[in-house]
């Protein structure tokens, strides 16, 4: 495949922004420069469009993508409770999976190519099918939830089963689709587990060296009832565990304190911002600008569709830009470049695939967005700062080609690996016997 007459973001150390051709063979960026001259029936024309690394998102519920608009204007723990919780527990294999491929199709659209995923307690092996045969990439795993007295019972398990199935479908799903699918652990939060469930989590993520991926700290009732229940505060409780380290990535990190904040950087620990979500969920404004500035790996997300309730980097770049600008008042409290990082390469060390993913660098997988930033809300288009315009004004519709893997997954807004038209009319026809399923009638 080659792809013509770009402007090339590159994300590389230098940051580099260049006129240039890219030549794929198989999955890998092989060639990077102007007037590639080669006979291939794969040419893309990218004239006056831009080129970027795929996006990449740290925290998706995939699961959740068939419940947008189903738990609107609810506080975190409420939202949980009364909506979200029992809308999951109602899942079948065959709604986890069109809401999978849901989240995917919006995903592709928008140019976003790789997230780490957190399921639900069941069905996880139909959503990580819909992975696998829509050719993208993510690290995913089966949500773990055995503590809590309010946890409904289509989502309560035991530990032991807990731990066996998450095992079973790492053993079946991790690395495979070339590599596209990596497995990780996924106890939901302290909240709902057990000590005991946490500690085997730990030990086999380490056994099997895959990550884990939780949420922490996004809640104030959250913060008090861990205090309470495990007699300290949440990151201090999980660094006592031994669980810290770059091998766990953990979601918001909104209310930490001094303390919390350096074992988080000390540590290497990884953290998915969600900037959009903990707005509409009234949780709060994570201390990204600080965390950061203290060495902190922060990644971006747009968390699930039912409290976002989209599933674009765009609004979350954005986003994430402006109430830290807000919160401190300043203007350069997140400049785009930064912002940009967290999308890209940042989202690449989330992954632990820093290596393969997050630029466009000759050696990396080609998974790369092509963007028409020729539109009326970006124009003008010379003399402007193209790291500004994919912060600040450019909107997910503006992507017209994504590519995962070395494959084309979309070309000129048309998804090759899911019907959409079909997928539409398949997630209208089943939510009303899922919202029915879990008893949640507004």
């Amino acid at each position: 495949m080659l792809i013509k007459n770009g402007t090339v973001v590159t994300m590389n150390k230098k940051r580099e922004i260049i006129k240039a051709d890219i030549l794929i063979e198989g999955n890998i960026i092989k060639e990077i420069r102007p007037n590639i001259d080669i006979q291939d029936d794969k040419v893309i024309d990218a004239t006056g469009k831009a080129v970027i690394p795929g996006l990449i998102q740290t925290h998706i519920h995939l699961t959740q993508t068939l419940f947008r608009g189903q738990a609107d204007d609810l506080e975190l723990l409420d939202w949980l409770k009364l909506r979200i919780w029992p809308l999951e527990g109602g899942h079948t294999p065959e709604s986890n999976y069109l809401s999978a491929k849901l989240g995917i199709a919006e995903l592709i659209k928008g140019g976003t190519t790789s997230i780490i995923d957190m399921e639900t307690v069941h069905h996880t092996d139909s959503a990580i099918e819909a992975i696998y045969e829509t050719g993208f990439r993510a690290v995913t795993g089966k949500c773990m939830m055995d503590y809590g007295t309010e946890v409904p019972s289509t989502l309560m398990e035991n530990a032991e089963d807990s731990i066996n199935e998450s095992v079973e479908l790492l053993k079946k799903w991790h690395n495979k689709g070339n590599g596209r699918i990596k497995y990780a652990f996924a106890p939901r939060f302290v909240v709902s587990c057990t000590e005991d469930l946490l500690l085997r989590v730990r030990d086999l993520a380490k056994e099997y060296d895959v990550m884990i991926h939780t949420h922490a700290s996004e809640n104030r009732g959250e913060i008090e009832f861990v205090e309470k229940d495990r007699g300290m505060r949440n990151i201090i409780y999980l660094h006592k565990l031994g669980m810290t380290g770059e091998k766990l990535i953990l979601a918001h990190c909104i209310w930490l304190d001094d303390e919390e904040m350096r074992i988080l950087s000390d540590t290497g620990t990884k953290i998915s911002h969600c900037p959009s979500s903990n707005l509409k969920l009234a949780s709060g404004i994570a201390k990204i600008p600080e965390l950061i500035d203290m060495g902190a790996n922060v990644s971006i997300a747009a968390d699930g569709a039912p409290c976002n309730n989209n599933l674009d980097a765009f609004t979350e770049m954005r986003m994430a830009a402006l109430i830290q600008k807000a919160r401190l008042l300043s203007p350069t409290a997140m400049p785009a470049m930064k912002v940009f990082e967290l999308a890209t390469i940042n989202g690449a060390k989330a992954m632990c695939m820093k290596d393969k993913l997050g630029s466009i660098e000759v050696g990396k997988i080609a998974d790369i967005a092509i963007v028409n930033l020729n539109k009326l809300h970006n124009a003008p288009n010379e003399e402007v700062d193209i790291i500004s315009q994919l912060v600040y004004s450019a909107k997910a519709e503006d992507v017209e080609t994504t590519i995962i893997d070395g494959k084309i997954v979309m070309k000129d807004r048309k998804l090759t690996t899911i019907d959409e038209k079909a997928l539409l009319e398949d997630v209208n026809k089943i939510i009303k016997t899922q919202i029915d399923r879990a008893g949640v009638k507004k």
